[in-house]
């Protein structure tokens, strides 16, 4: 582990911090090393949700580091199996990422939280996307923003440069929640807490029909998800977890989940 990369695992939680002063600026090692830290989590059974933060107060992410670009760094250059932020792209994950923006998310910041399942941020956070007042265009924003904000909105923020402050990022559905900042991570924590109280495999079988059926139609998305060869979903369905829930309802008891 570096130290720009950091982490703590509190039972099935791991908090990743990301402690590159003064920006928390991603070059392509960091991001190389995150996506190590989110394979490991990834395949580890006993972890169940992770939180990416980033130190201090000022910065969630600068994005890409200019810096190294400067240096050299190309913009394809290789950002590891996760993709630029260690997890934006990693194949087969099925378990959420939650993302406490305790500053400004800017670029490639953005675009991680984008790629998170659930995100809180931080009274005076900001979410924007320079890139072409550079010359360059967010990839990642490019793609993902036009599917989740209205296009005029969208479009601002894209070609503009359109700043966010953490109450209209909630407002247009890009945030869950916005607390005060010495209360981010305990908002984070509970929210992770409270997925941990869930099946394992229905949170994973969900995260999968999602992933593989968003882009369908309706009614094609249905028949994907009941075809029989969506793997997680008839994981979830022959476990013995799925058993465990009704019974312990019933039994007006909490559920003994074995992810299996």
């Amino acid at each position: 582990m570096t130290e720009a990369v950091q982490t703590r695992v509190d039972g099935a939680v791991i908090e990743v911090t990301l402690d590159r002063p003064r920006a928390n600026a991603i070059d392509a090692e960091t991001s190389r090393e995150l996506g190590r830290v989110f394979a490991d989590f990834r395949d580890d059974p006993d972890l169940r949700v992770a939180i990416l933060t980033g130190a201090g107060d000022r910065f969630f992410s600068a994005g890409w580091d200019l810096r190294a670009a400067a240096e050299g760094e190309e913009f394809e250059a290789d950002y590891g199996e996760g993709g630029f932020g260690g997890f934006t792209e990693l194949p087969e994950r099925n378990k959420p990422v939650i993302c406490a923006v305790n500053g400004l998310a800017v670029g490639g910041g953005f675009e991680i939280t984008l790629a998170a399942e659930l995100v809180v941020a931080a009274g005076h956070a900001e979410f924007f996307l320079p890139e072409t007042g550079l010359g360059l265009i967010p990839d990642a924003g490019a793609v993902r923003l036009p599917r989740v904000l209205p296009p005029v909105v969208a479009n601002e923020v894209l070609y503009a440069g359109r700043r966010m402050d953490a109450a209209e990022a909630m407002r247009w559905g890009l945030v869950n929640a916005v607390a005060q900042a010495d209360e981010l991570m305990d908002v984070a924590r509970d929210l992770a807490g409270r997925i941990v109280s869930a099946a394992p495999l229905a949170v994973g079988a969900a995260m999968a029909v999602a992933r593989l059926t968003g882009h369908l139609p309706l009614q094609e998305a249905f028949g994907t998800m009941r075809s029989g060869g969506l793997e997680a979903y008839e994981q979830m369905l022959a476990s013995e977890d799925s058993d465990e829930g009704p019974r312990a309802f019933t039994e007006k008891r909490e559920p003994a989940w074995k992810g299996r």
